[in-house]
């Protein structure tokens, strides 16, 4: 016979609204008694229903994930956000979607109310660039639906994770400085992402502090694909002095650099030093080993899903937690030929 909900209840001495809330881990239950709540579960081997959990108020303990579609939905950027957020849900038994939203659509908003509407998300976190999509952030706001946001570039009132990406491109260019290199290109991701902007700037500043002019014919805009870091990469490696170091704003634009590295008869890093930016998997697979700078995107997804689960469970108001970054140094840079 399936143990119910009010027998754990009767057996701890409480209501059975209490046993809902200490399996939603809410914040309004003294210690003593979620300890009781608990023990009565387990010695009942006690496995609730879904129903049971709303008990305590109108929740769906859904966390929807959006990301814009103009992005490749199988990235490793988006693919480990997306196992960061799940495993912070699963902690504690919440259940996750992820949709795309055309950021630039005519139809943006009404599939956006449509998703609220047929799901009832109780939040939703937000991945680069929709993070600051402000007709997104409004309409959230008006359907009083609580989000966390994966790298915002607004961050005064942001809840969710950031990195301090501008720095950390400077220090990948002063690496390439300190081997000597002064003609350093730079590939620039999708115009709408912060990552673009803060990856450039970091850039700047880093040749600037060097005391080097930028030239616009060594900055190329990319798409953080693959196959913008190849076109890129044709249209470095044409001019009259073609740079010899590459510094692409994120890995798998750095790989398409030196697959066209390949394609030119350039040796990297012997003719070459390429680096790139996230250290995904493929950037330890490469041969040479890809210079880059890590950025735990698994960890942001997670911590970002944490910020908002806490807001969600009465656990604080959430904030915007900044995690560092490291230069992770490989085969695929060295002193100027």
């Amino acid at each position: 016979m399936r143990v119910r909900l009010e027998d754990v209840a009767r057996a701890a001495s409480v209501s059975p609204k209490t046993v809902s809330r200490v399996l939603n881990d809410e914040a309004n239950v003294s210690d003593e008694t979620r300890k009781r709540v608990r023990a009565a579960m387990e010695a009942m081997d006690y496995r609730p229903h879904p129903s049971a959990r709303s008990l305590a108020g109108s929740r769906s303990f859904l966390v929807a994930m959006l990301y814009d579609n103009n992005d490749n939905p199988a990235s490793t950027y988006l693919a480990e956000i997306q196992d960061g957020v799940l495993e912070a849900c699963d902690a504690h038994r919440y259940s996750m979607m992820v949709r795309p939203l055309r950021m630039r659509s005519d139809d943006f908003i009404r599939r956006l109310d449509t998703l609220i509407s047929d799901h009832h998300p109780d939040g939703v976190v937000l991945t680069p660039p929709i993070t600051d999509y402000a007709p997104l952030l409004k309409r959230l706001r008006e359907r009083n639906v609580p989000y966390a946001s994966v790298s915002p570039m607004q961050r005064g009132n942001a809840i969710g994770v950031s990195m301090d990406e501008q720095q950390a491109a400077r220090a990948i260019v002063e690496h390439l400085l300190a081997l000597g290199h002064r003609r350093i290109a730079h590939v620039i991701g999708i115009a709408d992402h912060g990552a673009s902007r803060w990856r450039l700037a970091g850039y700047r500043e880093a040749m600037a502090a060097a005391g080097l002019p930028e030239d616009p014919a060594l900055v190329v805009q990319g798409a953080f694909t693959f196959g913008s870091g190849v076109a890129a990469a044709r249209q470095l490696f044409a001019l009259e002095q073609r740079p010899t170091a590459v510094f692409a704003a994120n890995d798998d634009m750095a790989t398409g650099v030196m697959w066209a590295a390949g394609e030119y008869g350039l040796k990297v890093p012997h003719d070459l030093s390429v680096c790139g930016f996230d250290d995904t998997p493929l950037a330890r697979q490469l041969w040479p080993a890809l210079t880059t700078i890590q950025q735990p995107s698994r960890e942001m997804g997670k911590i970002a899903a944490q910020q908002l689960l806490n807001l969600l469970r009465g656990r604080g108001l959430g904030q915007l937690v900044e995690i560092p970054f490291s230069l992770q140094i490989r085969n695929s840079t060295a002193r100027v030929p």
